[in-house]
């Protein structure tokens, strides 16, 4: 966490009023705690940008576990220079014939980044795997090398951490059901979305296979219980805080500067600009 004067600085959260675990967390204990960790997220960026550090944060799990939303209350208030996100589509054929990680060299962190892989390389060990989109020859190498090539970059100064998002079945099927009811939400639904759900089993022994070749010491798999999506990002976010250590650089306020003096301007008609039209 965030350390003031040499000493690391804990975040203590708020206790929420009802101590029954069942119940989904209450919107305003949420909301204040989320954004009290979201500054802190602020002063971690400033540290990963001031001391050139390369962070890669993969998130994995089931479709509609609420990875998205993660990255999203992780992101929004961060400038998208220093933490961006990386999600590739489908391969191209070109990308199909190369060695399999260099698709995602590319997208890895210069100094003073952060990257966040909304899934990552790992969907040969998931999707491809599952959905026969490769060979089994293909996916025992990814299991060979996977960790060999994490460990590479964690040589090369690469702080690595891994979610996997877990969600029960019945509390996906409620998710899937409400994109579908929801025309804003429904493009978030895809074939394959609605195949893994129809694969339930096929995708967990695929996951509990990945995770016994790749959960390694020196680059581990953390499972967040995604059930309830705020508890999600509440746990999230201080776990992610808590394995990179940086201090609070936070820039004190600036001064607005006066603004020039007028030296007889004069600003162009108002009706040779095209302006949107205000319906509101």
């Amino acid at each position: 966490m965030a350390k003031s004067k040499g000493k690391k600085k804990a975040i203590e959260p708020t206790p929420p009023h009802s101590e029954d675990k069942s119940d989904r967390l209450k919107r305003k204990f949420y909301e204040a705690e989320l954004s009290k960790l979201q500054l802190e997220l602020v002063k971690l960026h400033y540290w990963i940008k001031e001391k050139g550090l390369k962070v890669v944060v993969i998130f994995e799990g089931r479709d509609a576990a609420g990875k998205g939303g993660m990255i999203k209350r992780i992101t929004e208030r961060l400038n998208p220079r220093i933490c961006r996100v990386v999600a590739l589509g489908v391969p191209t054929e070109r990308e199909k014939t190369q060695w399999y990680f260099q698709r995602y060299a590319p997208y890895l962190p210069a100094g003073g980044e952060m990257v966040l892989f909304d899934r990552s390389w790992y969907n040969r060990a998931g999707v491809e795997r599952v959905m026969n989109f490769c060979t089994e020859d293909e996916y025992r190498e990814f299991l060979r090398s996977c960790p060999e090539f994490e460990r590479m970059l964690i040589r090369s100064g690469v702080t690595l951490v891994k979610y996997w998002f877990s969600v029960s079945d019945e509390e996906q099927e409620r998710r899937f059901q409400a994109r579908l009811d929801d025309p804003t939400k429904r493009w978030k639904l895809s074939p394959m979305d609605l195949e893994s759900r129809r694969r339930w089993e096929d995708y967990s022994k695929a996951k509990d296979e990945m995770f016994a070749y790749t959960d390694t010491k020196q680059s581990p798999w953390y499972v967040v219980n995604s059930n309830d999506k705020r508890r999600a990002h509440l746990n999230c976010i201080s776990h992610l805080l808590s394995v990179i250590s940086y201090q609070d650089l936070t820039p004190p306020p600036m001064e607005l500067p006066p603004r020039q003096e007028t030296s007889g301007y004069v600003r162009p008609p108002m009706e040779y600009q095209t302006f949107v039209p205000e319906l509101y």
